[in-house]
């Protein structure tokens, strides 16, 4: 249910661009989403499809990118690529000492509009 209120949000954002470029359609949205994000991407498609049936951005393309996690660790110092918040540096194997520094984001990367 938490994809629901990231696709109401999503289409706010791409309205109020809208809005402000003068837009009248929006075709392909383009999001980078990080895999530390916690979005399950095919509810956030579905609810993405729900949503915008009476909008701007009907029939818009959802293209998501997604944006691998990544760490630094406070031991070594090393950065390394992480699939969860709970791994061990691969470097040292110390945990609880990664500090994440990419994976958590999620930003509209680019709209493809009339």
């Amino acid at each position: 249910m938490h994809e629901l209120s990231l696709a109401e949000n999503l289409l706010q954002i791409i309205e109020e661009t809208a809005t402000e470029h003068q837009l009248t359609k929006v075709k392909t949205v383009w999001l980078e989403i990080g895999k530390l994000a916690c979005v399950e991407q095919g509810s956030l498609r579905f609810y993405f499809d729900v949503i915008t049936q009476d909008s701007i951005a009907r029939q818009a393309k959802l293209e998501i990118i997604e944006i691998a996690g990544q760490a630094v660790c406070t031991q070594c110092s090393r950065s390394s690529l992480i699939a969860s918040y709970y791994e061990a540096c691969s470097h040292c194997g110390s945990y609880n000492t990664l500090k994440v520094t990419q994976g958590r984001e999620m930003k509209i990367k680019e709209l493809e509009a009339e």
